[in-house]
């Protein structure tokens, strides 16, 4: 019994070892394929560089608008993860602790949002932009980045909610304290792990939209590092040195990111799913 119980813990072991190198192997090759030079890598794609080439580098950062892009994509990641973490988690505690009808057919509402694809309301969706004058500017994305996200942060911090104890909040309330000071100074810190999960999920998918700010963001005009990147690739050629240089500066700033959230992140989504 023993041997065989090792013997199935290898086996999940190199298995799993197995998936993290198929899966960090394209990181590994971009950041690779970064410090070599255009010729270098139409020579041969998977060989070591020779030496450190920071020319790709140099030339994205003085002579281009990648610095702007960089600057574009600051911006709509930051507010519209502010934006989230204010308003998503007071839905969540408004839908999981009141129990009001209208609450639970929000939370449907909510729910039915993320089953419609994108591409099925994009069209109405950007009239809608222009009609409020959100067109071509970056308050637009981050106004669709936030409603966007309400359906599932919703539902990941009503599921996580269920594990906090309603005596908390009742022992405050007979203390004095006011709805908001409940939420704000009692519950809200509780809600980290939850928190960290939802800042790393929507913070990883604005910062690789290509589509939204794509169509979105004035043409002629510095957008997101992603689309900056994509305009490197030819039909008949390609400057795969400044696509490989611009995706290693857009992929730093997501590892040091997750990084330091991992730990809050698993804890968020594995209590998230058995409370749910």
């Amino acid at each position: 019994m023993e041997k065989r119980r090792r013997f199935h813990d290898i086996l999940i072991f190199a298995v799993t070892l197995a998936v993290a190198i198929v899966f960090f192997f394209p990181i590994f090759f971009n950041l690779m394929s970064a410090f070599k030079s255009n010729p270098e890598i139409m020579r041969d794609a998977i060989a070591f560089p020779k030496s450190f080439y920071l020319d790709s580098f140099k030339y994205l950062l003085t002579e281009t608008d990648f610095p702007r892009s960089i600057v574009n994509s600051v911006i709509l990641t930051a507010v519209s993860i502010v934006f989230m973490v204010l308003v998503i988690p007071m839905a969540g505690y408004a839908i999981e602790r009141s129990n009001a009808k209208w609450t639970n057919y929000a939370f449907v509402y909510f729910l039915a949002g993320m089953m419609i694809p994108f591409q099925a309301y994009m069209i109405p969706l950007f009239k809608e932009m222009k009609m409020f004058g959100l067109y071509g500017h970056l308050a637009g994305p981050i106004v669709v980045y936030v409603s966007g996200s309400v359906g599932f942060g919703a539902l990941l911090y009503t599921s996580f909610l269920k594990g906090v104890p309603r005596e908390i909040e009742e022992s405050a309330e007979i203390d004095g304290s006011s709805k908001y000071g409940i939420f704000f100074r009692i519950v809200f810190p509780l809600l980290g792990p939850c928190t960290a999960s939802m800042v790393v999920l929507n913070g990883l998918g604005i910062w690789n939209d290509f589509l939204m700010p794509m169509l979105v963001l004035p043409s002629g005009k510095p957008k997101t590092m992603v689309v900056e990147i994509f305009y490197y690739v030819g039909e008949f050629s390609s400057r795969w040195d400044m696509i490989f240089a611009g995706t290693a500066l857009s992929i730093v700033p997501i590892l040091i990111v997750f990084l330091l959230l991992q730990r809050y992140f698993v804890k968020g989504i594995a209590t998230g799913a058995i409370k749910g």
